[in-house]
């Protein structure tokens, strides 16, 4: 494929990531193009290990290893690589749990936590505090060719309230809460969601570039 007309046609965006929360959301933010996962093209097991200090070390560590991954595919240039972290900053608990947001309580108990236990872990640490301010990051890392690479980072601002409310979203969203619509993120109709999110907003401004 030219990628040079990729824009006309839409493209095949491999998505760095097994969630399948995250390739919904994707697919439909990049609605003109194909959103795919590693699996989709038989790449099992992808994972790359976080270790850097930022969002946009992980977000473009992780799209930069999938894509020397599928170098030595014949079929490598029919796609682009996306790649995004992102995570909660609560300003009473000093940014966490920031970069560290889906590995929440997981040194304390041991294991990987499940959405409602870390939610419920956050609002533990939480008891007691006035200022709930918080807000959502979002990196993505587009990588079109070896040295056509984009990054933008994007904010969401909300506050954390006392229990959880709402069964849309996924992660921290039933606790999230937007005072300007009076509903936590998990109440917010997908499209809502997709246009004002940290990974909608940061997902349109490449999508507007594609």
């Amino acid at each position: 494929m030219n990628k040079e007309n990729w824009y006309c046609i839409g493209m095949k965006i491999l998505v760095a990531t097994g969630n399948a929360h995250k390739k919904i959301e994707l697919s439909q933010i990049f609605n003109s193009h194909e959103i795919l996962t590693p699996e989709d093209i038989g790449i099992v097991g992808f994972d790359f290990e976080e270790t850097e200090s930022t969002f946009l070390g992980n977000s473009l560590g992780k799209a930069q290893a999938l894509w020397e991954l599928i170098q030595d595919r014949t079929d490598a240039s029919d796609y682009a690589v996306l790649a995004d972290d992102s995570g909660l900053a609560v300003a009473a608990l000093d940014g966490a749990p920031g970069i560290y947001s889906a590995r929440y309580g997981s040194d304390v108990f041991g294991r990987m936590l499940e959405s409602p236990e870390r939610n419920s872990y956050l609002l533990k640490n939480m008891e007691g505090l006035t200022d709930r301010r918080a807000f959502f990051v979002c990196c993505m890392s587009l990588i079109l060719d070896e040295y056509r690479v984009y990054t933008i980072q994007e904010q969401f601002d909300g506050q954390i309230i006392e229990e959880e409310i709402g069964t849309g979203g996924f992660g921290y969203d039933p606790i999230f809460y937007l005072p300007e619509y009076r509903k936590t993120v998990a109440q917010l109709p997908a499209d809502l969601k997709n246009r004002i999110s940290h990974r909608g907003k940061a997902g349109l401004k490449l999508a507007t570039l594609l």
